[in-house]
């Protein structure tokens, strides 16, 4: 299942001038977000796309939306990852590599997807479990032909999987503890 992405208007499509500013935009705001935080002033995602305020919320009337298009964007990067990886590396190591992401994910995208709960009802949104059920989708669908093949045992569950990464992410232990610790949860899996 891809990720659900904000409704855009129905019409004429975009100009080629309105698509590179979107894209501009986009990768500026995944900048900024990344360097101060969700909460980061727009006006700096305006000026580092090169862009005035006003293109900018015509694009993104709200920050709510601009988060959505960021968070949007990483989650579909992270499953083409998993996709590509289905299809171009062993089984086993396929979905340790994508668990590594993944991790690098939730630790680096966190504030970011805190950003999105719907805080209103203690709920997340529709989208929020729309990207994540597309994670656990390709999670499955790694683990599957891992499975398949030998290279994890039988019993192994995505929806574990995917815990012990959390709590990996949230640990913020760094690159080298993290490789550890996936490489902890694969000798678990193969056993």
């Amino acid at each position: 299942m891809p990720p659900r992405e904000p409704a855009k208007p129905q019409g004429r499509p975009r100009r080629a001038d309105a698509r590179r500013n979107h894209d501009l935009l986009l990768a500026a705001a995944k900048e900024v977000f990344a360097e101060r935080g969700a909460g980061a002033p727009l006006d700096d995602v305006a000026r580092r796309a090169g862009v005035g305020n006003a293109t900018m919320y015509r694009h993104f009337p709200t920050r709510q939306e601009l988060l959505i298009a960021v968070y949007s964007d990483e989650v579909t990067e992270l499953c083409a990852r998993g996709e590509a990886l289905l299809a171009a590396e062993p089984p086993g190591d396929a979905l340790f590599t994508w668990l590594e992401a993944f991790v690098a994910h939730v630790a680096t995208k966190r504030e970011l997807a805190l950003a999105l709960t719907d805080d209103r009802a203690g709920r997340r949104s529709e989208l929020f479990d729309g990207w994540h059920e597309s994670m656990r989708a390709i999670a499955e669908a790694l683990l599957d032909r891992a499975r398949r093949s030998g290279a994890v045992h039988p019993g192994v569950d995505a929806a574990d999987l995917l815990a012990l990464a959390n709590g990996i992410a949230l640990t913020g232990t760094g690159d080298s503890r993290t490789r550890r610790l996936l490489d902890l949860v694969r000798r678990g899996a193969t056993g």
